[in-house]
């Protein structure tokens, strides 16, 4: 398995998510990078912006290395048995999201790991615009967990399809198919719509791919369930709370550049109150 990335800002949650990065990282067998994200302010002639001084920024920055270092050696003493993911530790300057892409183009990067913060997004060092710039810019599935999550093996894993881009969400499963194979856990594909039934023709096409994904990934463990609701949130949303579903999948696709200002994608907005993780693929379009 490839790598995983976890950016930490040293705050509560992000060393919750790096604990829950890591006993991930032990299950599926993959190494991890800790990275840290800091900006370096730079003089604006006649602007109010100051420079640090050098040995400021020196103070800065190995005070930085020493917090990364600290929470590797914590990750590290919790399990003495069984895999031990090798920790590489990263502090870069720049936009978090600008020093993930960096690490990314790298390293072999398989998942990137960040946290969410309840009803307000993600948090610490990606609050407001910078949680949809994870999403919109990601090239890699990017896993965003709520506050207080406990880890565990996953069970059974949603995957929310609105059945319209089929071919991009198919490149999605096969990958998904991959996480879903160490926990030997199912795969419930999901099409949320306010219809209770649907036609016998689309029954079996459904059928017919359930079968087709089985046999192409030899993974029998993929079912299909109709959600009846009048919005794709509130029908993920009593998914999330009723179906007993460990992780949420979805493929990111955002919409035009007006209606992204208003609202926001559908990942966007699972990301913002979603109780358990949430599994974003980037679209191939």
């Amino acid at each position: 398995m490839k790598t995983i990335l976890i950016p930490t800002d040293f705050s509560e949650n992000s060393a919750h998510v790096a604990e829950y990065g890591y006993k991930f990282a032990r299950q599926i067998q993959s190494n991890i990078i800790l990275c840290n994200a800091f900006i370096v302010p730079v003089e604006v002639p006649q602007g109010s912006m100051i420079a640090w001084p050098i040995y400021e920024l020196d103070e800065i920055i190995e005070s930085c290395e020493n917090d990364v270092n600290k929470l590797k050696k914590k990750l590290e003493q919790q399990h003495l048995t069984g895999f031990q993911p090798s920790i590489i530790c990263s502090n870069e300057a720049g936009a978090l999201q600008d020093v993930v892409s960096e690490l990314v183009a790298k390293h072999d990067i398989g998942t990137v790991i960040i946290g969410t913060h309840g009803g307000n997004g993600l948090s610490g060092f990606i609050l407001g615009n910078h949680s949809r710039r994870m999403i919109d810019n990601t090239t890699k599935p990017l896993m965003l967990i709520p506050p207080g999550t406990k880890y565990s093996p996953i069970k059974k894993i949603a995957f929310a399809t609105d059945m319209e881009n089929m071919s991009d969400d198919l490149d999605a499963i096969f990958e998904l198919i991959n996480y879903a194979r160490y926990f030997n856990a199912e795969i419930l594909l999901t099409y949320v719509d306010n219809k209770s039934y649907h036609t016998d023709k689309f029954k079996k096409d459904m059928q017919e791919l359930l079968t087709s994904l089985s046999n192409k990934a030899n993974y029998p463990l993929i079912y299909y369930r109709l959600v009846k609701s009048r919005s794709t949130e509130s029908g993920l949303d009593w998914l999330c709370e009723h179906g007993q579903v460990d992780v949420l999948a979805m493929v990111h696709r955002p919409h035009n550049f007006l209606d992204a200002i208003i609202s926001g994608s559908h990942t966007q907005k699972m990301a913002n109150h979603i109780t358990i993780p949430l599994l974003v693929f980037p679209s191939n379009k």
